[in-house]
């Protein structure tokens, strides 16, 4: 049986797949930021919604690709879980 990870990997050599993936890679890195560290917290989303602010539902969107986050969105939930938020540039990978 193929985990994700392997079907990606194989995709990748399609150059159509590549870029699309590569397109979408910043959003879901912003995705996973957010799931990883309330997961680190051991916290629902509803309990990261009554530290916040933000409704449940709303956390959940963003959680799931279906709502993109403002600035001061993300600085919200990073108050909320008593983290700082750190956004960098950084140089792409020469091919």
């Amino acid at each position: 049986m193929k985990t994700l990870n392997n079907f990606i990997n194989e995709q990748m050599g399609n150059m159509e797949f590549k870029a699309e993936y590569e397109k979408i890679q910043p959003e879901m890195d912003v995705i996973r930021a957010i799931v990883d560290a309330r997961i680190s917290l051991n916290l629902t989303q509803k309990e990261l919604s009554e530290r916040t602010g933000i409704d449940q539902a709303d956390i959940s969107k963003l959680e799931n690709g279906t709502r993109n986050p403002t600035l001061n969105l993300l600085k919200r939930l990073a108050d909320g879980m008593g983290m700082s938020l750190k956004i960098e540039f950084v140089p792409k990978a020469k091919v």
